[in-house]
C-alpha cells in the first residue's frame, strides 16, 4: 500500500512518521517547505515528546514527483486545501483521499479534484521544532468515514484505518463521520480562538471561570447548528474540553491557532467559527458568540498588515 501525506506539518508528520514504521506501507510526503523536505530525506522524520519515532520516508516539494498512490491523507491548514489537492490530485486518480484537517469545507475542496473522498477527524497534535523534527504534544484517536456526495468505499476506509491503527495512530472506520467531525469542530471553535486571543494554553483557558463560561456558550451554539442539520454528535464536546484541560493531557498545549497568532500567520478561523456561523445562517440558527469571536480574530490578523 502506498500512502501520500499531503501537507507534512505537525499533524501530517505524526501520520507520516508513524505509518513509515509499517513494512507493508510505502509512505510519501508532499510539503512546500523545501527545508523540511530536505531534512526528512537526509535524516528521516523525527517525532519526540508523547512518542519517540523516526520515520524513513520519501518527501518532495515537487508534486510531479509523486507516484500513483492508493491513499492520500490531507493535513494542510484548511486555507491551503484547494492549492494542495489541485497540485497532487494526479497521484490519486485511482485512489482515495482522506482529510484529517480542522474546520468545515475541506471535503468539498478535495472532491472538486478527486473522485473518492474520506471524511476524517483527528485529535493528535504537536508542533514543528525544526525542519525534520516535530514535537508530539497530544495523543488521540482518529475517525474516518465516507464523504457522502463522493464516498470512498467503506472497505477501503477500513484498510486505511487498520494501517493507521497498526502504526500507533488509533483509527476507526464509521459509516457516518459527521458526528465526530462536528464534535471536533465545536471543540476547536470553542477553545482555540480563546487561547489565540488571550495567549493562554488550553488548560489555563479552562481554569478561568469567566473564559470557561464563554467556551460553554460557544459550544451551545455549535451544538444547535449541528442539531439543525440532523447531525448527532458522537460525544459531548464539553467532556472533551474538560478532559483535555487535565495536566496529563493538554493543559500546557498551545492550540494551533495560538501558534499561528504568535507567528503572525493567517489562522483557520474562517473554517471554524466562520464555518459554524455560515452553517447556522443556512439553517436559520443564530450563532452570535461565534460571529463575535470570528470578527475578533480577523481583527487580530488585520492588525499585522
Amino acid at each position: 500500500m502506498r500512502i501520500c501525506i499531503v501537507g507534512c506539518g505537525a499533524v501530517g508528520s505524526l501520520f507520516a512518521a508513524n505509518l513509515a514504521q509499517l513494512d507493508d506501507v510505502d509512505v510519501w510526503a508532499y510539503d512546500v517547505s523545501r527545508e523540511h523536505v530536505a531534512a526528512i530525506n537526509a535524516n528521516g522524520l523525527r517525532l519526540s515528546g508523547a512518542g519517540e519515532v523516526v520515520g524513513r520516508l520519501r518527501a518532495t516539494a515537487d508534486p510531479q514527483e509523486l507516484p500513483p498512490c492508493e491513499f492520500g491523507i490531507v493535513a494542510t491548514k484548511a486555507m491551503h486545501t484547494e492549492g494542495a489537492i489541485a497540485a497532487t490530485a494526479h497521484a490519486f486518480a485511482a485512489g482515495c483521499v482522506a482529510t484529517v484537517q480542522n474546520g468545515l469545507g475541506n471535503e468539498e475542496a478535495i472532491a472538486a479534484h478527486v473522485e473518492r473522498v474520506i471524511r476524517g477527524t483527528t485529535f493528535p497534535a504537536g508542533k514543528i521544532v525544526e525542519p525534520g523534527h516535530v514535537q508530539w504534544d497530544v495523543k488521540g484517536d482518529t475517525t474516518l468515514g465516507p464523504f457522502e456526495p463522493q464516498p470512498a468505499p467503506l472497505a477501503d476506509i477500513e484498510r486505511l484505518a487498520d494501517s493507521c491503527t497498526r502504526a500507533g495512530m488509533p483509527t476507526r472506520a464509521v459509516p457516518d463521520a459527521r458526528g465526530p467531525q462536528w464534535r471536533k469542530v465545536i471543540f476547536n471553535a470553542s477553545t482555540n480562538p480563546i487561547g489565540a486571543l488571550t495567549g493562554l494554553t488550553h488548560g489555563r483557558v479552562c481554569e478561568r471561570l469567566d473564559l470557561r463560561r464563554l467556551v460553554s456558550g460557544l459550544v451551545d451554539e455549535g451544538k444547535a447548528v449541528a442539531a439543525a442539520q440532523g447531525i448527532e454528535l458522537d460525544a459531548d464536546p464539553e467532556e472533551l474540553i474538560d478532559h483535555a484541560a487535565r495536566p496529563d493531557v493538554a493543559y500546557d498545549h498551545k492550540a494551533s491557532m495560538l501558534q499561528d497568532v504568535e507567528a503572525r500567520r493567517t489562522t483557520e478561523i474562517d473554517y471554524l467559527n466562520g464555518g459554524i456561523v455560515r452553517a447556522g445562517r443556512e439553517h436559520g440558527v443564530p450563532a452570535p458568540l461565534n460571529e463575535a469571536i470570528w470578527a475578533l480574530v480577523k481583527g487580530v490578523e488585520q492588525s499585522w498588515q
